[in-house]
């Protein structure tokens, strides 16, 4: 299937802040694949990537656009050290 990838990396100020963020989107991983894209989330120290693939551009672009947005919600909710996680 994967003819296309595209990989988001962030790096955070601290290991802890990316753990934070990783666990967030673990349980997206799987829930807004389809046949044409799929996507992983791995996580090294304070940096956190999530590697879309896809089998075409177009199931890129979206699979890599739902993933940008997934980020930036997991950001958001642990950017308070109050949410536990």
């Amino acid at each position: 299937m994967t003819a296309h990838t595209a990989t988001l990396s962030v790096s955070y100020g601290s290991p802890d802040r990316a753990r934070r963020v990783a666990a967030s989107l673990d349980p997206e991983v799987g829930g807004v694949d389809d046949d044409r894209a799929s996507a992983r989330v791995a996580r090294e120290a304070n940096t956190v990537e999530v590697t879309v693939e896809a089998a075409d551009l177009t199931a890129l672009r979206a699979g890599t656009t739902s993933w940008s947005r997934l980020l930036t919600v997991a950001e958001r909710v642990t950017e308070f050290r109050a949410q536990r996680f």
